[in-house]
């Protein structure tokens, strides 16, 4: 599953913005999940997932003006994908948010 989020702000901000919530995003996970991030380099956070008894192995890379999520679900769970891509699209314009002073 592909999920792309656009955005206005430059690849600094973004990353940024990522690294200082990524503890957030398994609060966006229908059900909950826990999850470990990680950057092998500057435009791509991976991410191990586990969620609703899966393990999940994902990515998110930075393009200009979006945010792509790449997440590939098994078929024992494609049947949720539409309310995974509607938590990702909302969970990642949180992330994408300023923070809050």
């Amino acid at each position: 599953m592909r999920v792309a989020i656009p955005h206005t702000l430059d690849n600094d901000t973004v990353r940024e913005r990522l690294r200082s919530k990524s503890h957030e995003i398994g609060d966006s996970i229908p059900g909950g999940g826990n999850v470990r991030t990680a950057w092998p380099n500057e435009d791509r956070m991976t991410m191990d997932i586990m969620a609703m008894g899966q393990n999940l192995h994902a990515h998110v890379d930075l393009e200009p003006g979006q945010l792509v999520f790449e997440v590939p679900l098994p078929p024992a769970l494609s049947f949720i994908e539409p309310m995974v891509a509607g938590a990702i699209q909302k969970g990642g314009q949180k992330l994408l948010a300023p923070p809050k002073d």
